[in-house]
């Protein structure tokens, strides 16, 4: 296939390392694939770039990569954008699907689980419903996502309303989510 009439896929990640794999692979799978590590990189590129398809982190120095989802979606609505994450929140994945993003992956998710995600065109009724209730922690990571999202990604804001100090609140959203 061409160069010219390669897919294009934006590739929004503030992990160099993993980003500069999942390039090779993506791009070995027939995407022509532009990184960015931030999403005022993201934004700068799409005034020059415009993708087909979009992989998009979360988590990145400075704004949420929610903002770029919103961004991509609401200047192309045929564009197909999935969020890939390692802080994977009830919240933040109906808020990516809100705002346009066609499915959500939690990482660790490999080149064939991404690519089965930016063709998918139906949701699945067949996925199994979960046997037991979440943890307390698991409940407390999701509260926490959902008054962050409520403030816009305000920390001081949501740590008010949470009834903790700032600097606890910022201690508990540099650890991973617990699965379940």
């Amino acid at each position: 296939m061409s160069e010219a009439m390669r897919p294009r896929l934006l590739l929004a990640d503030d992990d160099e390392v993993f980003s500069a794999v999942l390039a090779r692979a993506l791009s070995k799978r027939g995407f022509d694939v532009e990184v960015v590590h931030g999403v005022a990189a993201g934004v700068e590129l799409l005034e020059a770039w415009w993708p087909d398809y979009a992989l998009i982190d979360l988590n990145m120095p400075g704004e949420s990569g929610l903002v770029l989802v919103d961004h991509i979606c609401k200047q192309d609505e045929d564009a197909r954008v999935v969020v890939l994450t390692g802080y994977a929140s009830i919240t933040t994945a109906v808020e990516a699907i809100k705002l346009g993003a066609i499915h959500y992956l939690a990482k660790p998710a490999d080149a064939d689980d991404i690519l089965a995600a930016l063709h998918k065109d139906e949701g699945n009724t067949e996925v199994p419903v979960g046997e037991s209730p979440m943890s307390v922690r698991r409940l407390e990571w999701e509260h926490i996502q959902k008054v962050l999202a409520e403030v816009e990604g305000n920390v001081s804001e949501a740590a008010r309303r949470l009834g903790m100090h700032r600097r606890t609140l910022q201690r508990k959203l540099q650890k991973r989510p617990v699965k379940k």
